[in-house]
């Protein structure tokens, strides 16, 4: 399966790129618009499997890990979801008036690209996508209550935080009260990592159960 998911993330990664080269990154921004819409069905399918930041970051991390110069800890400006947000209006805004009053469209995909990469050279994948990402702060709202996600069967689950420590968006928590995981569907990418290492088999993607299916 791991296999599966990489390939499908090279693929993206290289139609990104071939738009880029042919200069037409706002073909990618309605892909983009595409997965909003998807995340609502599906979940954040575009930050797992076809954002080329995260593919990226990826591999990223784990030169960061071998040069040991990755930190556990997150500065303190940026503990808040703010700067995302701050972020992406000001992304939008520069896009804007690059176009209409220099008539030129910056290449402000690239530089986001860039940025993730240096950031996940010292922190951990949830800095950025958490904190700093933009796009991702769309992704949360718009996946947050999508029809399908990740789930945990309460059942299988031992509370063995292989999960919680695998997931690269830290979507994953191990209830101190009960020793069960929690997944976070805003914040999941529906990446499958942690099903990979459940020894139980307590994660399936599945359809989300109404509050009245549940009582």
């Amino acid at each position: 399966m791991k296999y599966l998911i990489a390939t499908v993330r090279i693929l993206f990664l290289g139609l990104f790129l071939f738009l880029i080269i042919m200069g037409k990154p706002m073909l990618w921004l309605g892909v983009f618009a595409i997965s909003l819409i998807a995340a609502l069905f599906f979940g954040r399918v575009y930050c797992g499997y076809i954002c080329p930041m995260n593919t990226l970051m990826i591999p990223t991390e784990s030169l960061s890990k071998k040069l040991k110069i990755q930190t556990d800890k997150t500065p303190d400006w940026l503990k808040s979801t703010k700067f995302s947000v701050i972020a992406l209006i000001a992304s939008v805004v520069i896009v804007i008036i690059a176009q209409k009053v220099l008539h030129k469209n910056i290449p402000i995909l690239p530089v986001w690209i860039a940025l993730a990469v240096i950031v996940t050279l010292k922190y951990k994948p949830a800095v950025f996508h958490n904190l700093v990402c933009p796009f991702g702060v769309l992704q949360k709202s718009f996946g947050k209550s999508s029809k399908l996600c990740t789930i945990v069967n309460e059942e299988n689950c031992i509370g063995c935080k292989i999960c919680e420590k695998t997931c690269p968006s830290n979507a994953i928590l191990v209830v101190a009260e009960n020793k069960k995981a929690s997944i976070d569907t805003s914040l999941c990418f529906q990446c499958t990592s942690c099903q990979q290492v459940c020894p139980k088999d307590a994660i399936h993607y599945e359809r989300v159960k109404t509050s009245s299916e549940v009582s």
